[in-house]
């Protein structure tokens, strides 16, 4: 069998919401593909589906088959698997479908939360380019048809203005490199994992990933625990889709608890994985039988809490920004400015 590049969150949320909701409708497992296959013109996604029709057809469980594909996590897959032999296969599929919805809607909300400030970078590194390659230079013919010259500062910047002009189109080229080759690499799981890594480190953001990833384990451990998984199973499966160090580490300690006895509450106390109220919910979640409901509420709360302090940083962000390049602009533009008054003075 072919295989295909691993699809995406967004995917991934497609495929599993209009499986379930074939499932639901009472639509066997190949009659499901078939009529996706119908539907889709995309070339690459109806190759994928022919593949897993195909499997299907000889007798492959949809686990098996979509597991020969390549283009599935093993998440989803055990997932699945296990939803077969419960013989709840449409749940399953809804259950990663809002799975992988909340995991694109955080993908979002962080693209959405670095556009602005990154798009304010790029005006500022624009404007002081134009400063001291375009205006310092005339301020120059200025200086020295008074019979003066610059000095200090703003003679750094002119040399530095004149180094741009210079090699301008080199350093355009090279820039333009650098950011194609970190968009390649950012799309990457060895980019995504050091992104996640720097900005995890990164103070200002440093708890926000920390929220985030406690959501996604919360939701991937509901999912896992809906699903009938065994809890150190789900737990070791939901660790792949943990990045955090310090995630990581209280998952852990989690596992710990458990081979000590401990129970999964017990566990997430220890850990101090949750905050105490939320500990409270998961105690009384495990003794109704309604753990993975309760665990899907704490990720809605982690991601609603994580969309808040998104835009409590970025609100901190942008009035820092603009004083960064008012603070910029006027040092270049005194720098200029105060010595030729200066002069004038003394030609007066």
């Amino acid at each position: 069998m072919a295989k295909f590049k691993q699809l995406s969150n967004e995917e991934l949320a497609a495929f599993c919401s209009q499986i379930s909701i074939l499932l639901k409708g009472g639509v066997p497992v190949s009659e499901s593909i078939r009529t996706l296959l119908a539907d889709t013109e995309d070339k690459e996604l109806k190759a994928l589906l022919e593949e897993i029709l195909k499997s299907l057809s000889e007798g492959n469980r949809m686990a098996d088959s979509l597991r020969e594909t390549g283009a599935f996590p093993e998440y989803v897959l055990t997932t699945i698997r296990l939803g077969e032999e419960a013989g709840s296969m449409d749940s399953v599929f809804a259950s990663l479908a809002d799975f992988y919805e909340r995991e694109t809607q955080i993908k979002e909300n962080i693209t959405g939360a670095l556009a602005y400030p990154l798009i304010m970078i790029f005006l500022m590194i624009v404007v002081i380019v134009v400063l001291v390659t375009k205006v310092l230079p005339i301020f120059n013919q200025v200086f020295i048809q008074l019979g003066s010259e610059m000095s200090g500062f703003a003679a750094s910047l002119l040399n530095f203005g004149n180094a741009l002009s210079r090699y301008g189109m080199i350093i355009t080229v090279v820039l333009v490199l650098l950011i194609v080759a970190y968009f390649i690499f950012s799309r990457t799981r060895k980019g995504r994992k050091f992104s996640q890594k720097m900005l995890s480190g990164f103070p200002l953001t440093k708890k926000l990933y920390e929220d985030i990833a406690v959501g996604r384990f919360a939701s991937g451990l509901s999912l896992a625990r809906g699903a009938g998984l065994d809890t150190f199973i789900g737990i070791d499966l939901v660790s792949d889709l943990v990045e955090n160090k310090a995630v990581l580490e209280k998952i852990r300690i989690v596992k710990e608890a458990l081979k000590e006895g401990d129970n999964l509450a017990e566990a997430l106390k220890r850990a101090e994985m949750f905050s105490n109220v939320n500990n409270r919910l998961i105690v009384v979640g495990i003794k109704t039988g309604d753990d993975d409901a309760v665990l899907n509420r704490i990720a809605d709360e982690y991601s609603k809490k994580s969309e808040r302090k998104m835009n409590t940083i970025i609100s901190i962000i942008e009035p820092t920004l603009v004083i960064i390049l008012s603070v910029i602009v006027g040092l270049i533009l005194l720098s200029v400015i105060l010595p030729l008054m200066g002069i004038m003075s003394n030609i007066g």
